[in-house]
């Protein structure tokens, strides 16, 4: 059978129905920038003290020192998990002693938080943390949550491609869909913070498998000149725009549970795209469907105003084919040798530590000074410009040291924020900024950098199993944001460091610029450092290096 560009070739690369296809599948991923992110709203932590009951048989003067004080980042502010052991107080409060004068409050005992707690409104109304009161002894369960989220993003990624595959891009899409937004719905009826978990494990491995088909379907589509733009400006783009949205949501609405139920209109928006948006013609001949792919292709003339022939695809064309037994891959060949096995795990250290600093810097927003609504909007959109330059820089640039250069600018200003006086907030957030912009920058030529790098055998195989180690990062980085209780700076320290350090390993990879796809084992590049007593076999007859997707999914 002809290639299918070149049958399609009399549509034109950018008529009107590829026009319409590219935004209604970029639309559509909307949803997941804010779905992503929703959790740094919707389990916000507020300022918060233990509650002393209106019942305690205490003076106003006593009510008045009931919490003890710390310093933090220079400012007296209450402790959240401890209170002085009430009886005391009442007994106190009962003789007429005054505070400070007739008691030292360092010598009285202190008690945890026996009634609970009072939580400013100031910046949430009610988060999950309010409702069932996640602070203290359970602080540890925020960053679980999160984690468990992207465990379940780490499973739609295993089962979205092979659910496509089986049953169609458009079935999957549109069930993914209704998976995200459908759990979603669920979670405002959450009675207790493990129902409200297992229900953000589903939203995940919606969300991301969602995702993964929109681009698939997207690129099955659209031509060979318009998928880059596709899967660069258009999907990772308007994946920003989603995430932009998440704080404007979030200022006007801040109760979590009627956030959440705004969160999911979007996905109930989507639902007429089902009667638009046509199935994936090239898997609908991978499933012998010719009559409906001819169908999509008639339309789509249609729409751009073109003839096409009478029969797109002759039904007796297959038939003539003799299926190719091809070669396959294991995933043990990407340790095959030692050469090979370094590569490996150094590009399975590059997306995982990437993937650390870019959730870690995106979840972490909450912690920064100012305002927590303007600090996200600021994180999500730095990340339009980093792509938009990313794609610039991917055009004519060496990989290693573009890769490696955004990785130092995002991990030395990191680095830098320690050096920075408390006082200079502002400066602080322009850093972190700038370090999310390196960091986004970087994430988002990895699957190019990667694709390069691997023979066609395993090619798919190694973008997976990086993409996979990325998820692991992912899964990671919210106990990295968890130790800034501890210590404001020491998040910054560790992601800056472990991107400097993996800046320097990309610069051990082979350079992949200019380069011809490798189709054999052979005729991989070396690692810096490593010598080979064979030569890599001729590749005149080899494909120069085509253009290949950039996404950040």
């Amino acid at each position: 059978m002809r290639d299918y560009d070149e049958v399609t070739a009399f549509l034109g690369e950018w008529g009107p129905f590829q026009r319409f296809i590219f935004f209604l599948l970029s639309a559509s991923i909307i949803p997941n920038g804010f779905n992503s992110m929703s959790i740094v709203f919707l389990a916000g932590i507020p300022e918060h003290h233990c509650r002393v009951p209106a019942s305690a048989n205490l003076s106003s003067e006593w009510r008045n020192y009931t919490i003890p004080r710390q310093m933090q980042e220079g400012r007296e502010v209450p402790r959240k998990c401890q209170r002085y052991q009430l009886a005391a107080l009442t007994n106190f409060s009962t003789q007429g002693l005054v505070p400070g004068r007739d008691v030292n409050l360092s010598q009285v005992e202190l008690e945890p938080c026996l009634d609970g707690w009072e939580y400013s409104q100031d910046t949430y109304l009610s988060t999950i943390i309010t409702e069932w009161n996640i602070v203290c002894d359970e602080s540890w369960k925020p960053p679980l949550t999160t984690s468990l989220f992207f465990v379940g993003v780490l499973m739609g990624s295993f089962i979205s491609g092979q659910l496509s595959d089986r049953f169609g891009r458009k079935n999957i899409l549109f069930a993914t869909m209704a998976v995200q937004t459908g759990f979603s719905f669920l979670q405002i009826f959450s009675i207790n913070w493990e129902m409200f978990t297992v229900l953000f494990v589903i939203v995940g491995m919606g969300q991301i498998s969602n995702y993964v088909v929109a681009f698939i379907l997207g690129t099955e589509i659209l031509g060979k000149s318009v998928r880059i733009i596709f899967s660069t400006l258009g999907v990772c783009t308007f994946f920003a725009i989603g995430y932009m949205l998440l704080p404007l949501f979030a200022y006007f609405i801040r109760d979590w549970r009627m956030l959440l139920l705004a969160l999911t209109m979007p996905g109930v928006l989507c639902v007429p795209l089902w009667w638009v948006i046509p199935e994936s013609p090239r898997w609908l001949i991978s499933q012998g469907r010719l009559g409906e792919a001819e169908d999509i292709i008639q339309k789509a003339a249609k729409m751009n105003k073109v003839t096409a022939p009478v029969i797109v695809f002759d039904p007796l064309e297959p038939q003539e084919l003799t299926p190719l037994e091809q070669q396959k891959g294991y995933i043990l060949d990407l340790f095959r040798t030692p050469h090979i096995a370094i590569m490996t795990i150094m590009s399975l250290m590059l997306w995982m530590l990437v993937s650390i600093g870019y959730f870690g810097l995106s979840l972490n927003t909450p912690n920064l000074h100012g305002d927590v609504y303007l600090n996200c909007f600021l994180s999500a959109a730095i990340e339009v410009p980093a792509y938009v330059i990313a794609w610039m820089l991917l055009r004519n640039l060496p990989r290693r040291y573009i890769i490696a250069g955004t990785l130092f600018l995002g991990g030395g200003v990191l680095l830098f924020i320690q050096l920075v006086p408390t006082e200079y907030h502002f400066l602080s957030i322009a850093l972190v900024m700038l370090g999310k912009f390196g960091i986004t920058s970087a994430f988002s030529m990895l699957y190019v950098f990667t694709a390069e790098l691997y023979p066609t055998l395993v090619r798919n195989m190694a973008v997976g199993a990086t993409s996979m180690s990325s998820r692991v990062g992912s899964i990671i980085a919210p106990y990295f944001v968890y130790l800034g209780a501890y210590d404001r700076i020491l998040p910054y320290v560790l992601m800056g460091s472990l991107t400097v350090l993996i800046g320097f390993v990309t610069l051990l990879f082979p350079e992949s610029l200019g380069m011809a796809l490798p189709e054999t084992f052979e005729q991989m590049q070396k690692i810096k450092g490593f010598r080979s007593k064979k030569k890599t076999g001729n590749s005149n007859g080899r494909e120069k290096n085509p253009k290949v997707f950039i996404t950040a999914f």
